[in-house]
């Protein structure tokens, strides 16, 4: 399957910002409708954003949605997630994910390849 492997978490102070990416292994990035998702202790994983293959559709849970941006960058096969104006409510392990085709994309068992993810604290 493709390889995912995401970097850029951390500790970071509510209302700061923090930039996560997922860099993705193989020659058909292009093809694949990438996602964000998110899963604090105790709670299920959740959906956060998801970018179709051209980067021309994007969709927001509406937890996350005017603060959140996701984009990508074909030529590098890598799909950004920028968090702007964080909240203790977004501590949580980040995961990207990948999925091919056409489909639902909100729920993890959309996704087919998922990376090991990476910790997000939001604390003061």
């Amino acid at each position: 399957q493709v390889q995912l492997v995401e970097s850029g978490g951390g500790l970071v102070q509510p209302g700061g910002s923090l930039r996560l990416s997922c860099v993705a292994s193989g020659l058909t990035f292009n093809t694949l409708i990438m996602g964000w998702f998110r899963q604090a202790p105790g709670k299920e994983r959740e959906f956060v954003a998801h970018i179709s293959q051209s980067g021309r559709t994007r969709y927001y849970a509406d937890a996350v949605n005017n603060r959140f941006a996701i984009s990508r960058d074909n030529a590098r096969n890598i799909v950004f997630l920028q968090m702007n104006k964080v909240k203790q409510e977004d501590t949580a392990v980040y995961y990207c994910a990948a999925k091919y085709g056409f489909g639902e994309f909100t729920a993890p068992q959309d996704y087919t390849s998922w990376g090991q993810g990476t910790q997000v604290t939001v604390s003061s």
